[in-house]
Formats: structure tokens, C-alpha cells, sequence
């Protein structure tokens, strides 16, 4: 290589860098920003995970010291005094207040309790069917098998995750109606159900037998 090549290559080379240096200077403090937004976000993630761990262990040990009372209406009081921070954990504190108070004998106000929860439209939809099913069966003497029937078939859709109880309850109220036989077809349909529990095909092959019909073999048995 000559002299004069081994100049230009020089120069080339300390104009890349008086380039680069000048980039920089211009826009390096964007590079900073990005370092500074990961590291903050990741500390931000960090510091929310922990204090939702913080919470959820808050609400655990407040619920667990309400849940020692003996008496289901000490309890009930207990659970009362617990102020939940997430509507969640606002759900979970009235199911077990409801609960108390069913124990306790206040099945009305048990009721009105699961009512609340519901209604909550911004809850999960699992904590409301859950609420509503509970409350239907506190008031299977006061509430007119129609209108139980009625929110049984909404919460017996396809899909809907408590549809095999209110199935089962939707049995009941037709043997309630004096209607065994609509009741034992829909109890073998529990019994072919795929998704229905052991407990819950025991109880239906038992209410089958009681109303006088055979229980058709689950599809474990079949062959």
C-alpha cells in the first residue's frame, strides 16, 4: 500500500469517527432513555408483582383469623370487618360471609349477600354464576320453582361452567313438578356426560334407581 492510500485511509477513518462522536452526542441521550425505560419497567413490574403479593397475603391472613370464630355469626361479623383492596377479593370475603350466615340460620340474608356478588358486572364470570347458584338453592322453599327453573336453565347453557349442577337441579325441580320421568331423561344425560364428576353421577344414579327407572352405563363402562 502507498503512502499516499495509507493517508486516505487514515483521514477516512478519523472522519467515520468525528461522524460517529457527533451521532452520539446528538443522539445518544436516546439510548440512555431506552436503558433508563427497560431498567424502570422492570423495577415498576417488580414492584407491582410484590405489592399484589403483599395484598393477596393481607386479605389471606384476614380471612383465615375471621374464619377462627366458633360461632358462624361471630364469623359472619369477622369477614365483615375485612376490607378487601380488588373486587375479587371483595367476591371471595361476601361468598364466605354468606356462607356464615346460611350456617347461622339468615338464609335471607345469605341470599341478599350472594345477590351483591352477582350483580357485580365487573367480576369474572365464574364468581357470579357461583353467587347465583348458592342463592338459588337458600331459596328453594321461598322461590317459586319457576322462576328457579328459569335461572337454572340460564346457568345450565353449554359451556357454562356450572352447568352439570343446575342440571341436576333442573332434575329436582321437574320431580318437584311432579314430572319423574322429564327428570330421570335429564339425570341420564348427566350420567353420559363426559365432564360430569364421580360425586355427581353417584347422586344421579342414585335419584334415577329412587325414581324407579335403570341408570344407563356412563361411557367409562360401556364395552
Amino acid at each position: 500500500m502507498s503512502d499516499a492510500d495509507s493517508f486516505i485511509d487514515e483521514v477516512t477513518e478519523e472522519v467515520r469517527r468525528d461522524r460517529m462522536y457527533g451521532f452520539l452526542r446528538r443522539w445518544g441521550w436516546v439510548g440512555v432513555v431506552v436503558v433508563l425505560a427497560v431498567v424502570g419497567g422492570a423495577a415498576w413490574n417488580e414492584y407491582r408483582k410484590a405489592q399484589q403479593t403483599a395484598t393477596a397475603q393481607a386479605l389471606g391472613d384476614g380471612l383465615v383469623a375471621a374464619l377462627e370464630s366458633n360461632a358462624p355469626e361471630a364469623r359472619a361479623e369477622a369477614l365483615a370487618q375485612v376490607q378487601p383492596e380488588t373486587p375479587g377479593g371483595s367476591a371471595v370475603r361476601d361468598l364466605l360471609i354468606a356462607a356464615a350466615q346460611a350456617q347461622s340460620g339468615a338464609e335471607e340474608a345469605a341470599a341478599e349477600t350472594l345477590a351483591r356478588v352477582a350483580t357485580q358486572g365487573e367480576l369474572p364470570e365464574i364468581y357470579r354464576q357461583i353467587a347465583t347458584f348458592k342463592a338459588l338453592l337458600l331459596q328453594s322453599d321461598t322461590l317459586p320453582a319457576a322462576d328457579r327453573r328459569q335461572q337454572f336453565e340460564a346457568l345450565a347453557q353449554p359451556g357454562a361452567p356450572l352447568r352439570l349442577l343446575a342440571q341436576e337441579q333442573l332434575a329436582l325441580i321437574e320431580i318437584e313438578e311432579g314430572a319423574p320421568e322429564a327428570a330421570i331423561d335429564r339425570l341420564q344425560g348427566i350420567l353420559q356426560d363426559a365432564e360430569a364428576s364421580v360425586d355427581l353421577q353417584q347422586r344421579a344414579s342414585q335419584l334415577i334407581v329412587a325414581l324407579g327407572g335403570t341408570p344407563e352405563p356412563t361411557p367409562g363402562q360401556q364395552g
